[in-house]
Order: C-alpha cells, then sequence, then structure tokens
C-alpha cells in the first residue's frame, strides 16, 4: 500500500505548472532559430521542473539535453504536449519505466498534429470571426476596434493555452489521443466555419458597395440602370463581385496581392469613364 501511495504522489505543485506555463506563453515564439526552432524555449520553461525533479546534476543535464533538440509547433494548442512531458517527467523522476526515446517520441510525433489543428482554429477560425465583430467599431471610426481584437483573442488564447497544458499533465500520455479521438475538435471547427460563413456574409452585404452610374431615357424621363437592377435583386453587383472574388481564390488560386490590385485597378478605370 505504501508502494501504491509514493507512485500516486505528486512531486510537483499547482504553483510550478503555472510558472512553467506562464513561462512558455510569454517565450514560445521569443527562441526561434533555423536549426531547432522552439527548443530553447521549451527547454527554458521546464527548466524549473526539472530542477525540483531532478536534484542530481547529471540527471538534470540529461533532462535539459533531452528537450534542446529540435521542436515546432502551434504556440497555443501545442501546450497539451508540454502539460504531457511535464507528467512524463515528473513519472521518470519517481522510478517508473519511461524512457528518453518514449519523451522525445511523443513531442516528435504530435507537435505537427497539433500545429495543423491549432492554425485552423486560431489562424484561420477565431482570429477572422472576433476582427469581423470589431469591423462596425472601426467604420465607425472608434479606437475600440483598434485594441479590441487583440485583447480578445489574446483572452481566448490564453484561455485555451492554460486549459490544453493542466489537461495535459492531469491526464497525461493519454490526453492527446482523447483530444484526437473523441471528435470535438472537429465539430468545434465546424461550427466556428459555419459562424465564419454567416458572418462573411453579413459582412459582404454591409460592407461591399457596388452601383453603375450610368442612367438612361424610359417614356421621357431619366433613370439610373442601377433602380432596374435593384428593382429585379437588390444587392446583386455586391454579392456578384464577392463571388467573382472568391472564385479566383478558390478556383484560380490567384493571390491576394493580385486580387486586391485588380480590384483597385476596376474601381479607378470605372470611377474614370464613368461607369460608377
Amino acid at each position: 500500500m505504501e508502494k501504491e501511495t509514493v507512485k500516486t504522489e505528486r512531486l510537483l505543485s499547482k504553483i510550478d505548472i503555472l510558472k512553467s506555463w506562464m513561462l512558455w506563453v510569454g517565450t514560445c515564439e521569443l527562441s526561434n532559430s533555423f536549426e531547432r526552432l522552439q527548443s530553447l524555449s521549451f527547454a527554458s520553461c521546464l527548466a524549473p521542473i526539472l530542477k525540483k525533479l531532478y536534484k542530481d546534476d547529471a540527471k538534470l543535464s540529461e533532462a535539459l539535453k533531452r528537450h534542446l533538440t529540435f521542436f515546432n509547433t502551434e504556440g497555443i494548442w501545442g501546450s497539451l504536449i508540454h502539460g504531457i512531458v511535464i507528467a512524463m517527467e515528473e513519472e521518470k523522476a519517481k522510478g517508473e519505466e519511461v524512457s528518453d526515446e518514449m519523451i522525445t517520441g511523443l513531442k516528435t510525433g504530435f507537435m505537427g498534429p497539433l500545429a495543423g489543428i491549432g492554425d485552423t482554429v486560431d489562424w484561420g477560425t477565431i482570429r477572422p470571426i472576433v476582427i469581423g465583430l470589431f469591423l462596425p467599431l472601426a467604420s465607425a471610426g472608434s479606437w475600440i476596434a483598434g485594441l479590441g481584437p487583440f485583447v480578445v483573442v489574446s483572452l481566448i488564447s490564453t484561455t485555451i493555452s492554460y486549459y490544453l497544458w493542466h489537461m495535459g499533465y492531469r491526464i497525461g500520455r493519454k490526453s492527446i489521443l482523447q483530444v484526437l479521438k473523441d471528435g470535438r475538435i472537429n465539430q468545434f471547427i465546424t461550427a466556428a466555419s459555419v459562424l465564419g460563413m454567416f458572418m462573411m456574409g453579413v459582412l459582404s452585404s454591409q460592407y461591399v458597395k457596388l452601383s453603375l452610374k450610368p442612367s438612361i431615357m424610359v417614356n421621357g424621363e431619366k433613370t439610373t440602370i442601377q433602380s432596374y437592377i435593384d428593382q429585379i435583386l437588390p444587392g446583386l453587383l455586391p454579392i456578384i463581385a464577392v463571388f467573382v472574388i472568391y472564385y479566383l481564390i478558390k478556383k484560380r488560386k490567384v493571390k491576394y496581392t493580385m486580387i486586391l490590385l485588380g480590384v483597385l485597378v476596376f474601381s479607378l478605370v470605372g470611377a474614370l469613364i464613368g461607369l460608377f
């Protein structure tokens, strides 16, 4: 009974885990290099943990070298790896059969998949949605639009990182498999993508403006061509413009810079000849 108690005893406190997480959040993108990318930040945030686990200098040196190998993942969702590695290092320090290869293999095997999830959720979903929410404030000239997205996105990202870090430590090696297999990530990405499409539609209708200026004579009265188009379908030209740009991006793989330049030139020429 005593032996089992020793095995399940935690060597690290909640403060130790919190300090390690704060070090990672503050330094994960500061030490990037072509040779090892985030390895220095990884070893730095684990250094206080390793010093507490390994009192012997030789074992501490081995542990630090173990985490100075190449490492690169998305800083927020990659936090799950750190929590698991801390749990594995704790088990290793207590004498459990956790090899160096097992720890390194876990880091190498999951830093890619988690980077893909993080880039999709953080950069491809959360940030565009939050920025879209603040666009009306930006068009109204409010200074909050310049600061708001940064604050909101930072709070969301920090919360996700904190949760994943502690979940990884709490559950251990099974946590990554649980997150990848239970389908919650795919459900979240799908729901966020649907919300993002709704928002893009709303923003397109509100902020994409396109109307024709030429007029014609009908029954002795001068009227614009745009008025007839509005009778058929209000907002027809803006939605055509949106779908043309979508087609160029999605189907023709045209670069964003070329599309922006094309829209600028098309607008200027149209205004000069009196079309818009």
